[in-house]
C-alpha cells in the first residue's frame, strides 16, 4: 500500500510547463502533492540541479505595487495642480508644516522610520528567500524535469509505513526540510525492539521518497497513557 502511494506522490514539471486544464479526481495524497511550482527565471533552475522551488510572491508584490501606484498618483496629481495655479492639498500643506517644525529625534519620526525599515526588511527577505517551505524538491533524473513532494503528503506515506510495524498503536510523523520526527505509542512488545523496527521502516520509506536531500530521522517510542 505504502509503495503504491509513494509512486503517486511526485509532481512532475517540464520546462516549459505544458498548458493544462483544471479538473477534479485523484485521491487526497495526489492532490496534496500537486503544488510543485515552476519559476522560469529562478536562480536555482540550473540543469540537473535539484534546488528548492521559488515562489512568485504575487501577493506581497501586488500589494506593494498598488500602494506605491496610489501614493505616486495622488502626489503627482497634487504637483500638477499646484503647477497649474491651484492650491496644494490640505494634507500636503499640513505635512510640510509638521515636518518643518518636527525634530529628527521626535517619537513620531522614529516610529515611522522603524515601520518603514521593518517593511523594507520584510520585502528584502521575500525577495531573497525561495518560499514554498512545505514543498520538498526531489532528485532530478533528467535535466529538464523537476519534481516536488509536499511535506504533508510525505508524512502520510511515512505514517502508513510506521503503522505496519508490529506493536505500534499510533504514531505522529512530522516532516521538516532537514529532519523527520516520529512519535509512536506501542501497546505491546519491548520498546527498544519497536524503535529498531521503526528506524528501519522509516529509513527505507525516506529513501523511497526520492528526495534530493535526505532528511535525518528522529524516533521516539513510549507506552500509551492509561485512561
Amino acid at each position: 500500500m505504502s509503495d503504491e502511494r509513494t509512486q503517486q506522490m511526485p509532481t512532475l514539471e517540464k520546462t516549459p510547463p505544458p498548458a493544462h486544464s483544471g479538473g477534479g479526481g485523484g485521491n487526497g495524497l495526489e492532490q496534496a502533492a500537486s503544488a510543485a511550482a515552476y519559476d522560469p527565471g529562478g536562480p536555482r533552475e540550473a540543469q540537473g540541479r535539484a534546488g528548492r522551488f521559488w515562489s512568485l510572491r504575487r501577493v506581497p508584490a501586488g500589494i506593494v505595487a498598488l500602494l506605491t501606484l496610489a501614493a505616486a498618483g495622488v502626489l503627482l496629481y497634487d504637483v500638477v495642480a499646484v503647477r497649474a495655479g491651484e492650491s496644494a492639498m490640505g494634507w500636503r500643506r499640513t505635512l510640510a508644516e509638521e515636518l518643518a517644525g518636527t525634530a529628527v529625534n521626535d517619537a513620531k519620526v522614529l516610529a515611522a522610520a522603524c515601520v518603514v525599515t521593518l517593511l523594507g526588511v520584510w520585502l528584502i527577505t521575500l525577495a531573497v528567500t525561495p518560499g514554498h517551505r512545505g514543498l520538498l524538491p526531489m532528485r532530478r533524473e533528467h535535466p529538464h524535469v523537476r519534481a516536488g513532494l509536499e511535506r504533508s503528503a510525505a508524512g502520510l506515506v511515512l505514517r502508513d509505513r510506521a503503522m505496519q510495524v508490529t506493536g505500534v498503536q499510533s504514531v505522529d510523523v512530522s516532516v521538516g526540510r532537514r529532519k523527520v520526527r516520529a512519535r509512536a505509542r506501542a501497546h505491546f512488545r519491548d520498546l527498544h525492539e519497536v524503535r529498531g523496527d521503526l528506524d528501519s521502516a522509516l529509513e527505507e520509506g525516506i529513501r523511497q521518497l526520492g528526495l534530493a536531500r535526505q532528511p535525518g530521522l528522529s524516533v521516539q517510542v513510549r507506552r500509551p497513557k492509561r485512561g
